[in-house]
């Protein structure tokens, strides 16, 4: 396995990205909710807090854990998409690029968004 510096750029925010899609967003709601139960609560401030509550045991419990783990699922995600792009180049790098640019538009996003709040 030799990667380029672009390369290993290229998957390390298509990681970051994938990792975002499966832990966090609504869209992907479905896929964790066999697994984990999302509980909001509100605070005295008003504030929202949201809790994750593992559900089941064994491999259940296990999925739960791991897709309520950013790092955890964040190792995974670069294991299939590596282990993929080794696998299936041409069709990984259209979908690792699109991971990437999706990955950096999020954090450009996140910036802009917090530059704004000022």
């Amino acid at each position: 396995m030799n990667l380029s510096v672009f390369e290993f750029l290229l998957l390390a925010l298509a990681t970051f990205r994938l990792t975002r899609l499966i832990v966090f967003d609504k869209i992907t709601a479905f896929l964790r909710s066999p697994f984990i139960e999302e509980v909001e609560e509100v605070e005295e401030d008003g504030t929202v807090v949201t809790y994750i509550q593992i559900k089941g045991n064994g491999i259940k419990k296990w999925v739960g854990e791991l897709l309520s783990c950013y790092w955890c699922t964040g190792v995974w995600c670069a294991v299939l998409l590596l282990g993929l792009y080794y696998v299936w180049p041409t069709v990984m790098e259209f979908v690792i690029i699109v991971l990437a640019i999706t990955g950096a538009a999020g954090f450009l996003e996140s910036v802009v968004n917090r530059l704004t709040d000022f």
